[in-house]
């Protein structure tokens, strides 16, 4: 039986690639999928999904991080109502 924990509902605060994983990997596990299905909605590669939910730096979510930071701010992540 699943149990609920009151910071399934906090928001994620996306800093580092690190973060942003986490965020993925937990979003994804409570929409109950697994890195398999989600790629194939999104048109990944379930590889490449993978590493993003471990944290690995591609090119562009380090210039995405890049330009947050030198504009100082950050990116939040949180379960939309649409």
């Amino acid at each position: 039986m699943e149990t609920y924990d009151p910071s399934d509902e906090l928001p994620y605060r996306v800093y580092t690639a690190e973060s942003l994983g986490a965020a993925i990997r937990h979003y994804r596990k409570q929409a109950g999928l697994s890195q398999e299905q989600l790629a194939q909605l999104t048109g990944l590669h379930r590889s490449y999904l993978s590493g993003l939910e471990s944290g690995k730096e591609t090119e562009q979510l380090r210039r995405i991080l890049r330009v947050l930071r030198e504009l100082g701010v950050r990116m939040t992540l949180e379960r939309a109502d649409w």
